[in-house]
């Protein structure tokens, strides 16, 4: 990589981290794995700089990057297994948001599935079309269409063990 490329790269990651951390956590709801797929998602990025780079989203091209560490890091028998880390590392909430409904959401979010959770992630986090959604999962839009009103039912449900309303 170029010096000028590299430098690129570096403001992008340093400007767009925290981010990108956020996307990883409201996927796998842990922040350790987080910051494993954070990790592998850029090293994925630096190795395909160039052709990100000519991206028309660089964002878009990120997050997708992201969805499918995080799809690919579920596959394997040891991602759910290994913790390194003695300690958690910090939250980036919205300063104004309610903790005890923030955390009861994150909770209920955990019990979904990760194809489902993806799909909320990228619908309603990531405020993306269903198109742009389903481009991001590799799969067509009626999936994720599914995807997403099976998840929503799935935390609908979570949320009413929990004996929590959500208003919105």
């Amino acid at each position: 990589m170029k010096v000028e490329e590299e430098r690129r790269y570096v403001e992008y990651v340093t400007s767009r981290l925290p981010w990108i951390r956020k996307v990883a956590f409201l996927l796998c709801q842990d922040w350790r794995r987080a910051d494993d797929i954070a990790q592998g998602a850029l090293t994925r990025l630096y190795v395909h700089w160039r052709t990100a780079g000519s991206a028309s989203s660089l964002d878009a091209y990120v997050r997708t990057v992201v969805v499918r560490v995080f799809l690919s890091d579920r596959r394997t028998v040891w991602a759910s297994r290994v913790d390194l880390r003695a300690e958690p590392v910090g939250d980036y909430a919205l300063p104004d948001a309610d903790p005890s409904t923030r955390m009861a959401v994150r909770q209920a979010l955990s019990d979904v599935a990760p194809r489902q959770r993806a799909a909320l992630v990228l619908r309603y986090y990531c405020d993306l079309s269903v198109e742009e959604a389903a481009d991001v999962l590799g799969c067509s839009t009626g999936t994720v269409k599914s995807q997403t009103a099976r998840g929503l039912e799935s935390l609908r449900r979570a949320l009413d063990a929990r004996q929590i309303t959500v208003e919105g």
